[in-house]
């Protein structure tokens, strides 16, 4: 059953930092939506918590000899910062801290779980996420609370700057992947499919993740030269926001974000870069001398523009990164 409801996200003046009211979560009134009259926000990342360990238990029980599959798909930290009430005020950085310290709790029970049922040592977890932070909760939580979730990348969730793209990518497989060791291979959360693939000894098909590159070696510690030639990103202007990153080299095929309207946002206008090169019609950094995304080297290195510009343009017309087999 579902039915439609209104949500207003008013904040709380218990959980503010300043007498000024708690700006983590914006007052504001979503429009009407399908929503189960059983779905709490402040409850709903406990429901998933339960699903999952369900879902282990019960795999153990009835089918401990087959592989398994779990997405676990939380709610925290995404807006509204509504932490389960046990976690409320349990940090010192406001609702979006105490989400944060949620999830944290989210994951650690879930490998306990793994631990309990003995199938830690065997089983492939990965911790990721989808896009940089959320504008309101960048926003807010630097104001407040001294917290940049995008530091030191440029741009938050939606832009095409670095900051809208890179997000914690964590393995953990005893015996395979070695414990607190960092890797340098450019990969995208499209390689997840590849990788897996070759894990389980699936080949892939010429016509099936296009843009997906087996990062397995990488994980294995096997090999440390690059496995993907390029990376292929979009913000959220869809098309016409398309950039491509080779080595320490990045190319924007458009001006600005590419996603958010800082000179629109009260709160974004703070965080404005002067454009070092405002009449070029795209954007050339080099990530390595300038993670910051800075200066742009469009009019000084136009090789380089020419260069990945024709890799873009080839990917666009070929419908994929991955070399073909045929």
């Amino acid at each position: 059953m579902l039915s439609l409801r209104m949500i207003e996200f008013r904040c709380r003046p218990q959980d503010c930092s300043t007498n000024r009211g708690c700006r983590s979560i914006p007052m504001r009134t979503i429009a009407a939506g399908l929503i189960a009259p059983d779905f709490l926000m402040e409850e709903v990342d406990l429901v998933f918590l339960k699903k999952s360990r369900e879902f282990l238990e019960q795999h153990v029980r009835q089918s401990p000899s087959k592989p398994f599959f779990l997405f676990h798909s939380a709610q925290a930290v995404h807006l509204p910062s509504f932490a389960a009430p046990r976690f409320q005020g349990k940090t010192k950085a406001g609702p979006h801290g105490d989400f944060i310290h949620q999830l944290d709790y989210l994951v650690g029970e879930l490998t306990a779980t793994l631990e309990k049922l003995g199938i830690a040592d065997n089983t492939i977890v990965i911790f990721t996420s989808d896009n940089g932070p959320e504008t309101t909760s960048v926003i807010h939580m630097r104001a407040d609370y001294g917290h940049d979730g995008a530091r030191p990348w440029r741009g938050v969730k939606r832009d095409s700057w670095e900051g809208g793209h890179r997000v914690p990518f964590l393995v953990r497989w005893p015996g395979k992947v070695n414990a607190e060791t960092p890797c340098a291979q450019l990969t995208s959360l499209t390689d997840v499919v590849a990788t897996v693939a070759s894990i389980i000894g699936v080949t892939l098909p010429d016509n099936a993740a296009e843009d997906s590159f087996n990062m397995l070696p990488a994980w294995l510690s096997k090999d440390t030269s690059p496995i993907r030639p390029y990376l292929l990103q979009q913000g959220f202007g869809g098309k016409r926001t398309l950039s491509i990153r080779r080595g320490d080299w990045k190319y924007l095929d458009h001006t600005g974000s590419g996603g958010n309207l800082y000179e629109n946002d009260p709160g974004l206008k703070l965080f404005i870069v002067p454009e070092s090169a405002p009449d070029s019609p795209g954007q050339l950094y080099n990530l390595e001398t300038d993670p910051g995304e800075t200066q742009n080297l469009y009019a000084a290195r136009p090789e380089i523009v020419t260069e990945l510009k024709a890799l873009l343009e080839q990917s666009k017309a070929t419908s994929r990164s991955r070399p073909g087999q045929h």
